[in-house]
């Protein structure tokens, strides 16, 4: 190669492999689980694994209601528009809610109000990075950015033009989703019987809303139909 390439030729090979290493930082994981995250202010002192007690702590005018069949249990506070709220403790915070799995938070969503110090997404993203010490390896998702830990998703977003963020943990979601899938599935399963005509109606079956509610008693599945002596009905054959 002649000499006069040789200088240029380096610098392009200095500028490849720059730009790799600045890929690599850029890329650089979240290995964080959530309890090692900093104590931001912007989080108002709620962390992911909170137990009911813990949330109530913090804030006594919380209600919970009854978990639903696969032990989950929503609720919200309303700051902004509820007087009994302390307005400097929840400045620019609009709503907070909360999802429990079996009495721990799984879910935790803050959504912020216009006054809010970070109102686009990439200066949210660059300074909540900043205040919980994680890494700038956020990713596109939905309009948002999404930022995946060990064990925990971060997702920031506009919601009605203003900034919010969620914390969710990924077992939990799992486990949500499978108890869902298996209540649907016991719930195709069962079945609903006439006690009088001792006939049992599938799930699927439309006559079986011409039961009778005082004769009307329901098996988990058709095997435990037939084993109390109960027979498939015609109108579902």
């Amino acid at each position: 190669m002649s000499p006069r390439f040789r200088f240029p030729l380096r610098l392009v090979c200095s500028f490849v492999l720059f730009l790799f290493g600045s890929a690599g930082v850029l890329a650089q994981p979240c290995t964080l689980k959530s309890d090692q995250l900093r104590d931001a202010p912007e989080l108002r002192g709620f962390r992911l694994g909170m137990t009911f007690e813990q949330v109530k702590t913090r804030v006594p005018q919380v209600q919970f209601g009854h978990a639903d069949e696969i032990g989950v249990t929503k609720t919200s506070i309303n700051p902004l528009y509820d007087s009994r709220f302390d307005k400097a403790a929840f400045a620019d915070i609009r709503t907070i809610s909360f999802d429990f799995l079996d009495g721990r938070l799984t879910t935790l969503w803050i959504g912020y109000e216009g006054s809010f110090k970070w109102q686009s997404v990439p200066e949210f993203v660059d300074g909540i990075s900043k205040a919980l010490n994680v890494p700038a390896s956020w990713s596109p998702k939905r309009g948002g950015q999404q930022l995946q830990c060990d064990g925990f998703t971060i997702f920031v977003s506009l919601i009605a033009q203003s900034p919010s963020i969620r914390l969710s943990d990924d077992a939990a979601d799992e486990t949500i989703a499978t108890r869902r899938e298996e209540a649907a599935a016991a719930a195709e399963a069962r079945v609903s019987a006439d006690k009088a005509t001792k006939l049992y109606y599938p799930a699927d079956c439309e006559s079986a809303e011409n039961i009778p509610t005082a004769n009307r008693v329901v098996f988990k599945n058709k095997e435990e139909a037939e084993k109390a002596g109960y027979k498939l009905a015609k109108d579902c054959e």
